[in-house]
């Protein structure tokens, strides 16, 4: 009996053994396996776009900043901190920090990256349907180192139906053309004079909806380069792409219905718009322009 007893014994252990490892994989396995917890968001009332005007806070500024339309959009609170984005001039950049609650009033600290020259600190406050604050520039040598904006919620939706605005004047205030003419004075002795002349646009502007109806050659044949340029970004505007150059943003940041967004909307673009702004590029390359004297 007893030469049997040793390789029964190993039978036996090496039998735990193997009852014994999937214990032993489970128990290491678990802490992995458990759910995450899902993060609490709070204060959601808040969420949405805080669009108005992004002026220079500074009282005595000699040179005049012209303000820029400005989204603030936020987009998750919870207890660790606030997520949002700021959207004016083409640039759209995160930020992020801290929301304190004095009785109805929210405070918010946020700071954008910071690897951006253009990066700074909003520092403001929501009431309502309201956003009040102010802006720093991490870099103070830059033009316009302080900001200050008053924001309403203002949601946004594409609508195909939007129209500039019919009793608005359309004028090019970014590239004159200055000539010195030659006028006789009141002595009769002949004097000069330097004008400036503007770019303005027809009603066109107003009455061709290029999101909305096929475009053909003889709507366009006839329009001035402006009428093009301005028909033509009017789609984007619709989309709320938010417009880098100012010579553009002068057409849209005044109206009510422009909600900067994105810088980058070509995936939003229908296939009527696109084609139609095919069209609108072609005959832009070859439209003159018409120049006036106006005073400002």
């Amino acid at each position: 009996m007893k030469k049997y007893f040793i390789p029964l014994m190993g039978f036996v252990m090496l039998a735990a053994a193997c009852n014994n490892e999937p214990a032993q994989q489970q128990s290491m396995e678990s802490p992995a396996a458990k759910e995450e917890v899902p993060v609490q968001e709070i204060h959601t009332e808040l969420y949405g776009n805080y669009v108005g005007m992004f002026e220079d806070a500074a009282e005595d500024a000699t040179e005049y900043i012209e303000p820029a339309k400005i989204n603030i959009s936020i987009g998750q609170i919870t207890e660790k901190g606030v997520s949002a984005r700021s959207i004016v001039k083409g640039n759209d950049r995160p930020m992020s920090g801290n929301l304190t609650v004095d009785g109805n009033a929210y405070r918010f600290e946020m700071d954008e990256p910071g690897n951006d020259p253009h990066d700074g600190k909003f520092s403001f406050v929501i009431q309502g349907d309201s956003l009040v604050g102010t802006w720093e520039s991490y870099d103070q040598l830059v033009r316009s180192p302080s900001k200050k904006f008053v924001l309403k919620k203002q949601p946004f939706v594409y609508n195909a139906n939007r129209m500039l605005p019919e009793d608005w004047e359309y004028v090019d205030w970014e590239s004159a053309k200055r000539k010195s003419e030659l006028y006789v004075n009141e002595d009769g002795k002949t004097d000069t004079t330097v004008n400036d002349y503007y770019r303005t646009a027809s009603e066109s502007v107003y009455t061709l909806n290029a999101s909305k109806n096929k475009l053909k050659e003889s709507d366009l044949k006839n329009l001035k380069k402006l009428d093009l340029e301005i028909i033509r970004n009017t789609i984007f505007a619709r989309h709320g792409y938010s417009f880098k150059k100012k010579s553009v943003r002068q057409f849209f940041d005044q109206v009510d219905w422009y909600v900067p967004m994105n810088n980058n909307v070509d995936g939003d673009l229908t296939q009527l718009e696109k084609d139609n702004i095919v069209l609108l590029k072609k005959f832009e390359k070859y439209a003159e322009d018409n120049y006036d004297t106006f005073g400002r």
